[in-house]
């Protein structure tokens, strides 16, 4: 037995030294990520961000699962409002892309003074152009609704539910951008707070809101609209408690408040490629959407349902993909190119370790997990191929996602959105139409393009973050 010994004490040195990991990255590290092991660094960023993207989700699927309690009507309603309001999403990601660009080039640089300057010229641009996009889903909820093609009896009994979302855009752009000057200051655990914080409220207030309880009324479809308005304005209170009074990287005063116009033309423009990423992926869903139509409704069903899994899949790496970015830009104002670089293709090939697992699960038990949400037999076949053709293509988007957020933690916001718009508008959709139409592969044909598509986007990125022009890249 003596020989095992040393291994076994090795082993336990190792899983002492993860369970430590585990411990730091999720209380918070206060540690220096252009200095320390990149391996360490990557684990302690990530295992929040993780955690973040996943409840980020929880909000969408708590508030359908109460709401689909209403009717149909309703959760047409949430759906179409949701529609709707892809263009605030879009800004909130877009200033996110350019906070975080900025603010962990400030912390690399070692100027915590600048970074929160930047933080709060970030917070004060996104709170005026939210305001502006709030005011016409106000003043117009009922109108909105029946543009995006509902009835007057669906619109007339749900459009409290978009006006009330509208008014709340101000907390869903403060709750984004605020967690990404946290994320790329290296703070990542308080991003993962703030929205279990608003998590909880949600899931608490949702059923009490909607159907009512004791001396609270049943407000209906409404009550899910201000129960998450509460949840994400207490998560934004929440926030600016600890930018004040903190002791964290990023601390505020209110002189960090007075205008500079200089630093918020550097955010816009850094931010508009981050939004036109967004919009350009997001259209060319809704174009995807419509061809698969063309095959019934079961198909689009199938499809559906499939890609709602595809993108539960993909939200822990989106986790990774966000610590390589916080790393690229941090290293790169520390003056260490080459260790940026190094960051993102070891979070690159982690990633593909990660979803490469869950691509041969999904694989080869795909119609386990379409079952879960239906029983139709011709869903359920739309499903099943939908999901085995997009998840073998993992292995691609693992290191396309990683590649495109390194670019956009380096400032370089255009070129991503130039991969997107050549990928999915160039490519992505005219090869569905192709191959779905015109070749007879039907459906299948649209799962095809999108494997196509995604895997080019991946191996441009790859080819462009090699050339390492983005390491010269000033913000």
């Amino acid at each position: 037995m003596r020989p095992n010994q040393p291994n076994s004490g090795n082993l336990k040195n190792k899983l002492r030294e993860y369970r430590r990991l585990i411990k730091e990255s999720l209380a918070g590290s206060d540690q220096d990520f252009t200095s320390m092991r990149l391996g360490e660094a990557i684990f302690l960023l990530s295992v929040p961000m993780v955690l973040e993207m996943i409840m980020e989700s929880v909000f969408a699927i708590a508030d359908i699962f109460f709401v689909s309690r209403l009717g149909a009507d309703a959760v047409a309603a949430v759906g179409l409002t949701e529609s709707m309001m892809t263009l605030v999403y879009a800004l909130a990601v877009g200033f996110s892309a350019g906070t975080t660009a900025i603010v962990s080039r400030r912390i690399g640089e070692k100027h915590p003074g600048e970074a929160s300057r930047a933080a709060a010229q970030a917070i004060l641009a996104g709170v005026f152009v939210s305001i502006i996009l709030a005011i016409p889903g106000i003043l117009y909820s009922y109108e909105l609704l029946r543009l995006m093609g509902a009835t007057h009896e669906l619109a007339a009994a749900n459009h409290g539910y978009t006006r009330i979302m509208f008014a709340g855009n101000v907390v869903i752009v403060l709750l984004f951008v605020i967690n990404a000057a946290f994320r790329s200051a290296g703070d990542a655990a308080i991003s993962m707070r703030v929205l279990l914080v608003a998590n909880g409220i949600n899931i608490i207030l949702d059923p009490l809101l909607i159907f009512g309880w004791g001396l609270i009324p049943a407000m209906g479809i409404e009550g899910a609209a201000i129960a998450t308005n509460i949840g994400r304005g207490v998560a934004v209170f929440f926030q600016f408690y600890i930018l004040f009074k903190g002791n964290k990287r990023i601390k505020l005063t209110l002189a960090h408040f007075i205008p500079d116009f200089g630093i918020i033309a550097s955010l816009v423009k850094l931010s508009i490629g981050g939004i036109l990423q967004n919009i350009i992926a997001t259209a060319s869903w809704i174009v995807m959407v419509r061809i698969v139509s063309v095959f019934g409704s079961a198909a689009v069903a199938g499809y559906t349902i499939a890609i709602r899994i595809v993108i539960f899949a993909l939200l822990p790496s989106w986790g990774l993909s966000n610590a390589a970015a916080t790393l690229v830009g941090q290293n790169l104002g520390a003056g260490r190119p080459e260790r940026a670089s190094r960051a993102a293709w070891i979070t690159g090939f982690a990633n593909m370790g990660l979803l490469g697992l869950v691509s041969l699960i999904f694989i080869t038990f795909p119609g386990a997990f379409i079952s879960l949400f239906i029983t139709d037999a011709a869903v359920l076949e739309f499903g099943i191929n939908c999901l085995r053709i997009v998840s073998a293509g993992f292995l691609f988007y693992a290191m396309g996602m990683v590649m495109v957020q390194s670019l956009n933690g380096a400032g370089d916001t255009y070129t991503p959105t130039l991969l997107n718009f050549i990928c999915f508008w160039l490519i992505e959709i005219p090869l569905a139409w192709l191959l779905a139409l015109k070749m007879g592969l039907d459906s299948n044909g649209v799962f095809y393009a999108i494997v196509i598509a995604e895997s080019t986007l991946t191996l441009l990125g790859m080819y462009i973050f090699k050339r390492g022009k983005w390491k010269l890249k000033k913000v």
